[in-house]
C-alpha cells in the first residue's frame, strides 16, 4: 500500500527543568513513523535546513519530498511534567500548497501551524480512499510566540475518514461527530472518546510511566490509520492505543505487531448511550 503524510517536520527545542534537548519532531514526523509500519510512506513537507542526520532519518521512514522554504518550523516545548507542557512557536516554514499528482491508499494531514490550506484538504479527499487529519494544526495561530488556539469553522474537514483531536481542542472548531466517519478525542493518559458515524464510545488508554508524551497523539493517529486500512473500528481503536503505549515505553516503533495485538486485549472500549 502507498500512503502520504503531509505537514511540517519540526526542529523541537525541548526543556525539562535545566535540561535542554534539540531534536526532530512535528506531527508529520511522528505520524509517518507509525504509519511506516503498515505501508510505503511518502512525506510531503517544507523546510529550509535540518541537520543531515535528521534528513537521513526522514528518508529512512519513506520517500521525502521537500517544498522550498526560507524558514524551518521550530517549536520550544517546556515540559511542566510528563504530560503538561508550554509551547512557543519560534519560526514557521512555507505553507504546503500542492499535493503530488498520485493516488494513495491513505493520506494523513497533520499540520502543526496552519500550513495546510483548505483546498489541500479537499484535494486529498479526491486522492485517497482513506483521509485522516489532526485538528491541532488547523486551529493554531501561525504567529511566532506562545501557541494560541484560534476559533475556526472547520466544516472543510467534512467527509474525512478519521479526525483526531485533543479533547480540549474541540471547542475551538465547529466539527460535528456526524461530519466525519471516525472522530477520535484523546486526553493524554485519561479516558478518551471516539465516534463512529456519530455513535459514541469511551476508551481507556493503557497506563505507561513516561518521562514525556511528545508525539503520542500523532503516533496514535498514524497507528489508527494504519490499522483502519484493514481492521474494523473498535479493533483499530484498541490496537492504536496499544501501539501508542508501546511507543511511549520505548520512544520507538521498533516492536512486533503481534505484541501490539496481545496488548490491545487490555484496552477497554465501551459503547455509550448518548
Amino acid at each position: 500500500m502507498k500512503c502520504l503524510v503531509v505537514g511540517h517536520v519540526v526542529r523541537d527545542l525541548i526543556r525539562r527543568g535545566s535540561k535542554i534537548e534539540e531534536r526532530l519532531g512535528g506531527g508529520a514526523y511522528y505520524s509517518a513513523l507509525a504509519l511506516s509500519r503498515f505501508c510505503d510512506v511518502e512525506i510531503l513537507t517544507s523546510f529550509s535546513q535540518l541537520p543531515k542526520e535528521w534528513v537521513e532519518e526522514l528518508r529512512s521512514i519513506g520517500r521525502l519530498e521537500v517544498l522550498p522554504s526560507e524558514e524551518t518550523t521550530s517549536y520550544e516545548l517546556n515540559y511542566l511534567d510528563s504530560n503538561r507542557r508550554e509551547l512557543r512557536l519560534i519560526s514557521h516554514a512555507s505553507p504546503i500548497t500542492e499535493l503530488p499528482a498520485w493516488k494513495y491508499d491513505a493520506i494523513i494531514l497533520n499540520p502543526v501551524a496552519n500550513e495546510i490550506p483548505e483546498d489541500i484538504v479537499r484535494e486529498a479527499l479526491n486522492r485517497a480512499k482513506l483521509v485522516s487529519a489532526d485538528l491541532q494544526g488547523f486551529i493554531r495561530s501561525p504567529r511566532p510566540g506562545p501557541v494560541e488556539l484560534i476559533r475556526r469553522d472547520c466544516s472543510f474537514l467534512k467527509g474525512l475518514s478519521v479526525l483526531h483531536a485533543d479533547i480540549a481542542e474541540l471547542p475551538y472548531a465547529k466539527v460535528s461527530p456526524n461530519s466525519v466517519e471516525s472522530l477520535l478525542l484523546t486526553d493524554g493518559p485519561n479516558p478518551g472518546k471516539a465516534y463512529l458515524r456519530g455513535r459514541p464510545y469511551r476508551f481507556v488508554p493503557l497506563k505507561v510511566e513516561v518521562g514525556e508524551s511528545t508525539g503520542a497523539g500523532d503516533v496514535f493517529l498514524g497507528a489508527f490509520t494504519g490499522f483502519y486500512l484493514e481492521c474494523p473500528f473498535i479493533q483499530s481503536l484498541k490496537r492504536a492505543a496499544a501501539f501508542t503505549a508501546l511507543f511511549l515505553k520505548h520512544r520507538s516503533v521498533e516492536f512486533e505487531l503481534d505484541e501490539v495485538s496481545e496488548l490491545a486485549r487490555k484496552v477497554t472500549v465501551e459503547a455509550l448511550s448518548e
